[in-house]
């Protein structure tokens, strides 16, 4: 019987799993977190999916009791920089395509549409980025009404069967410790040391771990949250790594928090990736400060030159800050659970940062270690099952990122060059001669849950501008009249909220 959860390490990934283990399992397992106040965490990971929301819903936590604490702001959006040419932006927005008589405004934006910037005509949000508005009202209302809101309702990843209109900005830091009081406020036992030592048993599964101080912590079912170092799936039980450099090279960071004045300059609702001469830049606004940070490939780059560029972009308001370097490790577990071992979190896998997949792949391995707990003992089709849910997830956002670079317009420098000729990801060529011959759909994207559905593929096809789809012949024999009624309503509706909406400054001020 699996009833003593321990989980090795804590950061945003152990704690988010105790909370999220307490919430759904509650009393009928025990939850020990080991953490060290030695070992740093990555500590980088501050924009979410919207679906975070789900998270946040689970372990029983309104926005006001967990925003403030954290430094939390919305996120409407990324809004990418010069990845076509330098002063070009588009917005990825959390936003599904309307529909104007069975064909998508994108394409009927292809076929009918002026100027480059689809995205303005296409989505809502667009125009709220632009003018830097909250998605709530002064009175917390919802910009829109036919959007679901409210703390009830379906939570998993799963059961999302509408598009959430917003994620979330804040420090990862601090939602590890606000987290960390909530599970131990709701009895996860916090265990502060070192863990020196992991014991195997006869079997090859991990029976106890060894501790610096508190003895041996022994367990039925034991979690890997050490991040990079993989320190029970890849040291203890040797589980392969299964690298996605070929297609991602991108394989260092280096991170700035830099200070912000709000009231001044405002609040960005939106992440921000700027194409840089070997990779791109992330702005990340919270309330306070600016996270930023240069994710880079080694061969084209040193650390010395991309923190150079990194503080040169930042201005004078990086001057004397505190740089924190990061070795990423790009790819994934050949299988995440191992025996008695799940590996949730960086330790599980990573692609770099470019979609916030990082607490997105978090949340999707907790939901799904829940879905596939062994109550009554462990199960090898479970784990099995797992395996395959968590592997096809990672490698579909892996074959979205590749198209990132692959259909960017830039080829400016030998970083941008090269993105150009990288081998193609299996299966990806047929679905970019799919993409000539019509849009991205639920047909001819990756076939696996990912997070990531077809308007998230057009957003990226037809703003990255290097890859030129062509409209769908049947609408030259269609009559336009309804796409251009549903254009010119949601232009109303963008200049009505663009105008009405409060700033994100003036909203959290007003309710914080």
């Amino acid at each position: 019987m699996v009833r003593r959860v321990v989980i090795v390490g804590g950061g945003t990934a152990g704690w988010m799993t105790a909370t999220y283990l307490q919430a759904t399992l509650r009393d009928k397992v025990s939850i020990t977190l080991v953490e060290s106040d030695r070992v740093p965490t990555v500590g980088v990971g501050e924009a979410t999916f919207s679906t975070i929301r789900g998270f946040f819903q689970t372990v029983g936590l309104a926005e006001q009791d967990w925003m403030p604490a954290c430094n939390a702001t919305y996120k409407l959006a990324i809004r990418f920089e010069n990845w076509r040419e330098p002063g070009h932006h588009f917005y990825h927005p959390f936003e599904r395509l309307r529909v104007a008589d069975g064909f998508t405004l994108a394409e009927w934006w292809q076929r009918y549409g002026g100027g480059e910037r689809f995205d303005q005509e296409c989505f809502l949000i667009s125009a709220l980025c632009d003018a830097k508005r909250s998605p709530r009202f002064l009175d917390g209302r919802l910009f829109e009404d036919a959007v679901p809101d409210g703390e009830e309702g379906p939570a998993t990843l799963s059961e999302q069967v509408t598009q959430f209109p917003y994620a979330y900005h804040f420090d990862a830091a601090l939602l590890a410790g606000h987290l960390m009081r909530l599970g131990t406020g709701r009895g996860v036992t916090r265990v502060v040391d070192d863990v020196l030592a992991t014991r195997l048993d006869e079997r090859g599964w991990i029976s106890h771990v060894v501790t610096r101080e508190h003895g041996d912590l022994h367990g039925d079912l034991f979690i890997d949250c050490t991040g990079f170092r993989g320190m029970l799936i890849n040291q203890a039980l040797g589980e392969p790594f299964v690298s996605y450099a070929r297609e991602l090279p991108n394989d260092r960071a280096v991170a700035l928090r830099v200070p912000s004045d709000v009231e001044r300059e405002g609040i960005r609702p939106y992440t921000t990736a700027t194409a840089m001469d070997a990779g791109w830049i992330w702005t990340i606004p919270l309330y306070g400060r600016l996270g930023m940070g240069y994710v880079y490939a080694s061969d084209h780059a040193s650390p010395e030159e991309a923190e150079r560029t990194l503080r040169d972009f930042a201005g004078p308001a990086a001057r004397d800050l505190e740089a924190n370097h990061i070795r990423m490790r790009i790819g994934r577990n050949r299988n995440s659970w191992v025996g008695n071992c799940v590996a949730i979190g960086l330790s599980s896998g990573f692609v770099e940062p470019l979609e916030s997949t990082g607490i997105f792949f978090i949340q999707h391995g907790i939901e799904q270690l829940v879905k596939h707990f062994p109550a009554g003992g462990h199960d090898d089709g479970l784990r099995r099952d797992y395996n395959r849910l968590i592997a096809r997830c990672m490698d579909g956002v892996r074959e979205f990122l590749f198209f990132h670079y692959y259909g960017a317009a830039r080829a400016d420098t030998p970083y941008w060059k090269a993105a150009k000729t990288r081998d193609l990801p299996d299966g990806f060529a047929e679905r970019l001669a799919s993409f000539e011959r019509r849009l991205p759909d639920t047909e001819n994207i990756w076939p696996h849950y990912h997070g990531f559905e077809p308007y998230s593929w057009t957003s990226m096809l037809l703003g990255l501008g290097g890859l030129t789809p062509a409209p769908r012949p049947v609408l030259d024999l269609l009559e336009p009249a309804g796409a251009r009624r549903e254009f010119a309503e949601l232009r109303r509706r963008a200049e009505w909220l663009a105008a009405e909406l409060p700033s994100q400054y003036e909203y959290f001020t007003a309710r914080h």
